[in-house]
């Protein structure tokens, strides 16, 4: 066992293609992956060898059905292992993403300080039948997330939360009141692409009052990306992993970009 724990990155690396990346499991390029769902049927022999079998349909060798339980009379959970014979090049993907390096909440500040000598107004929101504060809270409120500040606390910006399930209509009428410079977005619920509808309905009622060139427009939440954002409209997109200074750099970084006063 010692010798595995003295093994250095590049003796690893000896067997890495990054033309074909697997899974890693116990070795380099196994492919061992676990696989977790739910099937309307019952916890029986039947119900796991249909999960066996879905399993082997995406791309598993040696699957173990390693869990089951009954939800339901007619559903079952499932926890799955197997080797996925698949590969993805790795050299070959390429993702939209925000490329400004990150500034502090003080460089931030100062920041703002020297383009714009005023305070930027930041409104913000979980719009439409969202009833989830959690993404907006955040990135909005003073004690912010995970050691990371809100934007209540950065002293060039004034920031208002209008919390949750804020139709869209409201939402820019207080954009328009407060002076907005920038809009933020957060989306928790996501079944059946709810988000998608309310997303692009904000940017469509920009659009019809002429106002979407007036702000600045990011949207976040955990089935955000980057990329989904810019194909919606907005100016970007924050997911999982993003805090209130991403989003505070990003804007004012952009607003400079875009000539705002």
């Amino acid at each position: 066992m010692s010798g595995l724990y003295n093994m250095s990155k590049a003796d690893f690396d000896t067997t890495l293609d990054l033309t074909k990346i697997k899974p890693y499991g116990d070795t380099m390029n196994d492919g061992k992956m676990q696989l977790s769902f739910t099937l309307p049927i019952k916890d029986d022999e039947r119900g796991e060898e249909a999960a066996r079998q879905l399993c082997k349909l995406m791309g598993l060798e040696d699957v173990n059905v390693a869990y089951h339980h009954a939800l339901d009379t007619e559903f079952t959970f499932y926890v799955c292992y197997g080797s996925c014979v698949h590969t993805v090049n790795y050299t070959d993907i390429h993702v939209q993403t925000v490329e400004e390096e990150t500034m502090s909440m003080d460089e931030v500040n100062e920041y703002i300080k020297e383009h714009f000598g005023r305070k930027i107004v930041v409104v913000g929101a979980s719009t439409g039948t969202d009833a989830h504060t959690v993404g907006i809270d955040a990135v909005m409120n003073r004690k912010g997330f995970a050691g990371h500040y809100g934007l209540e606390r950065y002293e060039m910006i004034e920031a208002y939360n209008l919390g949750s399930q804020i139709p869209n209509e409201e939402f820019i009428e207080k954009a328009k009141e407060l002076h907005a410079d920038v809009l933020l977005v957060s989306q928790t619920v996501t079944q059946k692409d709810v988000h998608i509808q309310n997303l692009t309905n904000l940017i469509e009622l920009l659009e019809a009052e002429g106002l979407r060139d007036k702000y600045i427009v990011c949207c976040g939440g955990a089935r955000i990306t980057h990329e989904l954002a810019k194909e919606l409209g907005y100016d970007a997109g924050f997911g999982a992993g993003k805090y209130a200074d991403d989003v505070a750099t990003f804007a004012v970084t952009d607003m400079v970009k875009r000539g705002f006063k």
